[in-house]
Parts: C-alpha cells; sequence; structure tokens
C-alpha cells in the first residue's frame, strides 16, 4: 500500500512562491510515477504536472513556466515548486501515484492519493 501525505501549503500574496512536498511511505518510490492535481473551490479536479518513473515531465498550459515538478528518490518525497503565483492558482493541491512507467494528468490514471494541502493567493 502506497501513503502520500502532502505538506508545504499556506497563504501567499500574488507573485510569490511555495512548495509543496509529498512523502510516500514506500520502499518502491522509484517505480512510481506521481502527478500534483488541484481542486479549486467548486470545481472539478485537474491536473498541474507529472512526472514519470524515468523522469519525463508534463505540465498543465496554465502552470507552464512558473511550476516545477520533481523528485527526490533517496527520500521518497515529490516536490512541486510553484512561482509567480496568481490568485487562480488557490486550491486544495494533491499529489498522486501509480507504480507503473506513465506520463499524464487524468485523475483515473492514478490510483494512489494523498489527502491534500491547501494553497490559497491573495491579490
Amino acid at each position: 500500500q502506497v501513503q502520500l501525505v502532502e505538506s508545504g501549503g499556506g497563504s501567499v500574496q500574488a507573485g510569490g512562491s511555495l512548495r509543496l512536498s509529498c512523502a510516500a511511505s514506500v520502499y518502491i518510490f522509484r517505480s512510481l510515477s506521481m502527478a500534483w492535481f488541484r481542486q479549486p473551490p467548486g470545481k472539478e479536479r485537474e491536473g498541474v504536472a507529472a512526472l514519470s518513473s524515468d523522469g519525463y515531465t508534463y505540465y498543465a498550459d496554465s502552470v507552464q513556466g512558473r511550476f516545477t515538478i520533481s523528485r527526490d528518490n533517496a527520500k521518497s518525497t515529490l516536490y512541486l515548486q510553484m512561482d509567480s503565483l496568481k490568485p487562480e492558482d488557490t486550491a486544495m493541491y494533491y499529489c498522486a501515484a501509480v507504480r507503473a512507467r506513465f506520463l499524464g494528468l487524468g485523475t483515473s490514471s492514478y490510483n494512489y492519493w494523498g489527502q491534500g494541502t491547501q494553497v490559497t493567493v491573495s491579490s
């Protein structure tokens, strides 16, 4: 069983930065493809960034050039560096994982999910 725990959310003004972390309690971390999703208030969950087990990345158009997804296999941790934050980035952010070599942002493709961390960006 893969357990994912997000941290690093908070409140920030527009233009600021935050770094989210997702710790995985599993020795198979290297074999996981992972992603960040977000769910704004009253809206559906959407994909933000993905990182395959072999190191390929993919970003949603809305965050391309502002967000960076990365992983530290030695620490079994996934990161999301968020820069130039905008009020429309306000959402609950979730990390997700699948035990396969995969790159994509479809919610149904991931079968392990964290509980989420809140990000609020004020104007």
